[in-house]
């Protein structure tokens, strides 16, 4: 070969070269499902090649420019990958069945972090009322994904999806409350977040307790106090309290509620109108909620001189089952507009003027007709209230009505079915044995110190209800009374006196008299 065709021969195999280095095919590597993806998950990798002249590659895989893997697939799979696995990924084919080889391509960069964990939040608070309205809330934090779907859970069982962030429960119930978890998912893409930690949500239905002091049992004048209680939870309350009427579930505001607004309601002298069924309510200062209507207490009050008497017969507190019972209204005057109207021990108040009007007769009693009786006008007075106990076996024979002071009062134990009639039993006052093993207990001069309840027991027939003894002073009238007869007798023992001197003078004149006749005859016996 001349040296003048060397040149030309070089520049043609360069040429040559240059040509066939020009077109060796340059791989794209792409990841599934995403570059970023959370740790756990599966990722593909995939090596494309697009050449037309060959069929067949074999793959070799780089991580951050270092062999990772060789093999004769064009993806490469990672199962539950972890933070180690992140990295540049590139790719390189050469061909099966020839001496061809790729460029390599250019790297891809897989992101690999912790899955993001939602947080669930409660508004207004975990610890919500009955009837409230509440919002849970799903915060999922994570740059890379700009839209959720949120899957909702209580006590780890699904409820629902949701594309909103926010749960609105607009009147909370009891079977609301329990442990709620929220999770998230991709709108547009696979990925998902963690489960979120359970947050509580408790719904409360506290019930209003309403207490009274010192007792339901009361005379006219006598101060009283009803307590409104929301136990467990004392603070930022609202009492309001009500008169239960006849109607069932009917109750009426007390005009002067507001008397009550610190648990309190307290009346310093109770009048006879006083007397009722009454109940409480308490409500939150800053919600809607309130609480149920709380258990019911019946005030009764005694008048010093009622103008209508509420009589008994047979005239004692306690009965026994399945005999008769007649209550009546009886005014000096009439007993017209007068009606025996009554609260059981059921939580029931009815008006007996259905039954009869004035009188109320059973023929029958149970002891569901245990409870409190009184005689109420057509204008509402309430006058003579009675507690009558209905039971069986064992009861207690005990005044109606209260005692005075310095009566003589005289208590029995009576039993049902059985001969002989006066057994001998046990007598309690407050708890407290105060005489045992007699027919009767006799208490000679009453004072208030008797007042309390009194029950008696016997060691094989059982023991009575209690029945509480009312002792009330002695009244005016009574005093006057007493005055006016010791007036009378002084006014008897003057006259007597009296009458006596006058006597005594007139002998004792006569007397004298007598004598100086005497003695006038002597001297003149003597003068002769």
């Amino acid at each position: 070969m001349e040296l003048g065709l060397l040149p030309l021969v070089l520049l043609l195999i360069s040429s040559v070269h240059s040509a066939h280095t020009e077109e060796r095919p340059k791989p794209k590597v792409t990841i599934k499902p995403a570059q970023h993806v959370f740790r756990g998950e599966t990722v593909t990798l995939r090596c494309e090649i697009y050449d037309e002249g060959v069929t067949s590659w074999s793959y070799n895989w780089y991580k951050e420019g270092s062999d990772f893997e060789f093999n004769y697939q064009p993806e490469l799979t990672i199962r539950s990958v972890t933070e180690s696995d992140a990295g540049k990924y590139t790719c390189e084919g050469s061909e099966t069945e020839g001496s061809r080889r790729t460029q390599e391509s250019d790297a891809v960069t897989l992101t690999v972090s912790e899955r993001p964990k939602p947080k669930v939040t409660i508004k207004p608070a975990h610890h919500v009322f009955r009837g409230e309205k509440v919002t849970l809330r799903c915060d999922i934090y994570d740059e890379g994904v700009t839209s959720w779907r949120y899957s909702w859970y209580k006590e780890g069982r699904f409820r629902f999806v949701s594309k909103l962030q926010e749960h609105t429960i607009m009147s909370v119930t009891e079977s609301d409350a329990g442990k709620y978890t929220c999770e998230g998912s991709e709108t547009e893409g696979s990925c998902r977040t963690q489960e979120s930690d359970a947050v509580t949500l408790t719904v409360s239905d506290p019930r209003a307790v309403l207490s009274v002091s010192p007792q339901n049992w009361l005379t006219e004048g006598d101060p009283v106090t009803l307590i409104c209680e929301v136990h467990s939870y004392s603070t930022g309350w609202m009492f309001r309290w009500f008169t239960l009427t006849v109607s069932p579930d009917q109750y009426d505001l007390l005009s002067d509620s507001s008397r009550g607004a610190g648990g309190n309601y307290t009346v310093s002298s109770v009048a006879l109108n006083h007397t009722g069924v009454y109940v409480c309510r308490a409500e939150r200062e800053k919600s809607v909620y309130k609480t149920q209507f709380s258990n019911t207490q019946l005030l009764w009050v005694t008048g010093v001189s009622p103008p209508v008497s509420l009589i008994v017969s047979p005239s004692r507190s306690q009965h026994f089952t399945s005999v008769s019972l007649s209550l009546s209204c009886e005014e000096q005057s009439n007993s017209t507009g007068w009606r025996v109207k009554r609260y059981t021990d059921g939580g029931r108040l009815e008006d007996c003027s259905l039954r009869g009007g004035s009188t109320f007769t059973f023929s029958s009693i149970v002891p569901s007709d245990t409870g409190v009786y009184w005689c109420e006008s057509e204008s509402g007075e309430k006058h003579h209230p009675v507690n009558i106990t209905v039971h069986s076996g064992v009861i207690l024979e005990s005044p109606v009505h209260p005692v005075t002071e310095g009566d003589h009062l005289i208590l029995r134990c009576l039993y049902q079915n059985t001969t002989p009639a006066n057994l001998r039993a046990d007598f309690y006052k407050d708890g407290s044995l105060i005489q045992n093993q007699t027919t009767e207990m006799n208490i000679t001069t009453v004072s208030k110190s008797h007042e309390g309840f009194y029950y008696c027991k016997h060691p094989t027939r059982g023991e009575s209800p209690k029945s509480w003894i009312s002792v009330r002073g002695v009244s005016n009238e009574h005093c006057l009374f007493h005055s006016e007869s010791q007036i009378s007798v002084l006014n008897i023992l003057s006259s007597v006196l009296a009458a006596c001197s006058y006597l005594l003078v007139t002998v004792m004149l006569v007397f004298k008299s007598c004598r100086m006749r005497v003695t006038f005859s002597k001297e003149e016996e003597t003068s002769v």
